[in-house]
Parts: C-alpha cells; sequence; structure tokens
C-alpha cells in the first residue's frame, strides 16, 4: 500500500472554504427542515429505537455546533456538559442561529498549521483537524434527511433541499443573473 503525500499547508486553506462554503449552504435548508417539525408532534418517532422528531433536531443542531468547537479547539472531549435540552422547535432554532456562524467563525480564524495538527477522535481516528470537516458534513446531511423523513408522518410539509419537494417545487428563477 503507498504511503498518501501529506497534505499542504495551501490544500488545507482551499479544503477548509470548501467545506464550511459547503455547510453554510447545507445549513439554510437544515434550518428550513427543523422548523417544518410541528412543536405539538415533536414527540413522533417512527420506531420506538428512534430518537424523537425533537431529538434528533436538537442532535443535529448540537452536534453541528460541537464538531465546529471541537476542530477549533483541537480537541474532541465528548465528556463536557451539553447545554439544557431547548423545550421546542423555536428554542433548537435559535440556539442554530446563535451559534452556528460563531462555530464557522472559529474555524475561519485557524491557522494552516492548526488545521494540519492531528486531533484524536474517540482512539478511532487521528487525523487533521480540517478533515474533520468532512465528517460534519456527513453527519449533517445523514441527520436532516433521517429528520425529513419524518416529517409527512407528523403532518408537516418537506421543504426544498436538493430541488423541489412535492410541498416546495422547484422553480426555475425569473432571470439568471451573468457576471459582467
Amino acid at each position: 500500500m503507498s504511503q498518501q503525500p501529506a497534505p499542504t499547508p495551501e490544500f488545507v486553506l482551499g479544503l477548509r472554504a470548501l467545506m464550511l462554503d459547503g455547510l453554510k449552504r447545507e445549513a439554510v435548508c437544515t434550518r428550513k427542515v427543523i422548523a417544518a417539525v410541528p412543536d405539538a408532534k415533536s414527540s413522533y418517532r417512527p420506531d420506538p429505537n428512534a430518537r424523537s422528531a425533537q431529538e434528533l433536531a436538537w442532535h443535529l443542531a448540537h452536534s453541528d455546533i460541537q464538531f465546529l468547537d471541537s476542530i477549533a479547539d483541537l480537541k474532541f472531549d465528548m465528556s463536557g456538559a451539553e447545554p439544557d435540552k431547548p423545550r421546542n422547535i423555536a428554542e433548537v432554532l435559535n440556539y442554530y442561529d446563535q451559534n452556528l456562524q460563531r462555530g464557522i467563525v472559529r474555524v475561519e480564524a485557524m491557522s494552516a498549521e492548526q488545521l494540519l495538527t492531528p486531533v484524536n477522535f474517540a482512539n478511532v481516528f487521528n487525523m487533521p483537524a480540517v478533515f474533520y470537516l468532512g465528517f460534519l458534513n456527513n453527519h449533517h446531511i445523514h441527520h436532516r434527511g433521517e429528520l425529513a423523513t419524518y416529517l409527512r408522518p407528523m403532518g408537516s410539509k418537506v421543504p426544498s433541499i436538493y430541488g423541489g419537494s412535492y410541498d416546495e417545487p422547484f422553480r426555475m428563477p425569473e432571470r439568471l443573473e451573468t457576471a459582467a
């Protein structure tokens, strides 16, 4: 098996920019999915072993922030106290709105040297900090898709995520902007 070349400072700065730009776009869709959870049915779970809609919405919102902070701290410490669990979906959205941008700014402020620093994750992985942005992305999309499947059974509408949905059809823009 051949050894992969070490990532360069230029590579990790570009990767960070690409991954955070994607996260910012994904967060817009995620916010719509969380906002579509009706409080009156937020205890819905499709199976006794599944998280409730509110638990899943909180996991999604909180873990995004936890991942960003852990990357910026160069340390994954899952033993810390979790913030108080929100009482309703509005509180989940408020937490997400207040903390996501803060977490992104912290990662944007990291130097290439920090992004290249190996970080241990539960003694399973020990990779450069920047590579955990890929984990964040995959985790985020996975749980958002899971929560989106709860919406119709709860009587809610499914927002557009990667194109139209039955409830929010894709519409072509009136006019495409062109570069000057």
